[in-house]
């Protein structure tokens, strides 16, 4: 077992990019008094995907006590995600048997009835009744006993090793989505620098197609035309679909998303911001482009940035 003291180093925080998927499993087993059968208990834990960190707890009748550090816990191992713990125990050599819960069974009952008066519509049925939580009770045929402070710190010092689990199954995604991460941004840049080295950006480019349109739309010799005015008019043009802006942008948005990669900390949230980000430059690149081959690019930039965000949201 890992003494708590340990939890912090065992959890392995600021070391590598976290998922926020995995699974952990660990098992423990109690000694008890001659002639009662060991305690033998299952901790698992899952998590997801959530904004925060939601933990959801099921431990069987007797060991609610053990909530309040379970929570604990599970705040030193996990910052974002959904987790559900759940505690099975039970006594080697117990027979399993199911207990009718009256009072419970009776209150559902009573408000049944009440719904019932109100709204109308057929009584409640036994396999309804006999569905509802609680009505029904699993064990294994021995009365609960009070938990020592001792048993419940050897059942605690187990969950730790199930959510060592979780960290290591959650950092090995990590490093597959790390990897992934890698290549949205190598190909970010690539698209950036395609966009960044079109010949369709140069003044006289743009002025030597203003000249092409006003010939096409005029039927008329374009040497007619002013060439001062045409040259003017191209440098007007030049400066609205201007993307250099977007490009620098872009460019200081993937240095700041592989300086947030290498962080070791949380990055979920930042990264999330930032896709944004991404995604407001290349629509913006896009809307301002006024050639074939820049505005494939943008579409392509959209298309990684979409990928990336889809990635970015399962970490942790």
């Amino acid at each position: 077992m890992v003494p708590p003291s340990l939890a912090h180093t065992r959890f392995g925080h600021g070391m590598a990019l976290k998922s926020m998927t995995g699974f952990g499993r660990a098992d423990g087993r109690l000694a008890t008094p001659s002639g009662v059968g060991a305690l033998v208990w299952v901790w698992e834990v899952r998590s997801v995907n959530g904004r925060g960190l939601d933990v959801r707890l099921r431990v069987p009748p007797g060991y609610d006590a053990l909530e309040p550090k379970v929570r604990a816990t599970v705040g030193k191992a996990c910052v974002r995600g959904s987790v559900n713990i759940t505690l099975s125990v039970k006594r080697e050599g117990g027979a399993d048997v199911v207990r009718l819960n009256a009072a419970v069974l009776d209150e559902v009952l009573k408000i049944s009835e009440a719904v019932r008066a109100r709204v109308g519509g057929a009584a409640a049925s036994v396999d309804a009744l006999l569905a509802t939580r609680g009505v029904l009770e699993f064990g294994d045929g021995m009365q609960t006993e009070a938990l020592s402070e001792a048993d419940a710190a050897q059942i605690l010092a187990s969950l730790e090793v199930a959510l060592g689990g979780l960290v290591k199954s959650r950092s090995e995604e990590g490093a597959r989505l790390d990897a992934v991460l890698g290549d949205n941004l190598r190909e970010i840049e690539r698209l950036v620098a395609i966009v960044n080295a079109s010949p369709a950006r140069l003044p006289a480019a743009i002025e030597q197609r203003l000249r092409e349109q006003i010939s096409r739309l005029t039927g008329a010799d374009v040497g007619a035309f002013d060439a001062g005015r045409l040259h003017q008019e191209a440098v007007l043009l030049a400066t609205k679909v201007d993307v250099e802006e977007e490009l620098q942008r872009l460019r200081a948005h993937v240095s700041a998303a592989r300086d947030m990669l290498g962080s070791g900390e949380a990055i979920g949230r930042k990264l999330d911001f930032l896709t944004q980000e991404f995604n407001r430059e290349a629509n913006t690149l896009c809307s301002k482009s006024n050639d074939g081959e820049i505005t494939r690019a943008g579409l392509a930039l959209k298309t990684v940035i979409d990928q990336m965000r889809e990635q970015v949201q399962n970490i942790e």
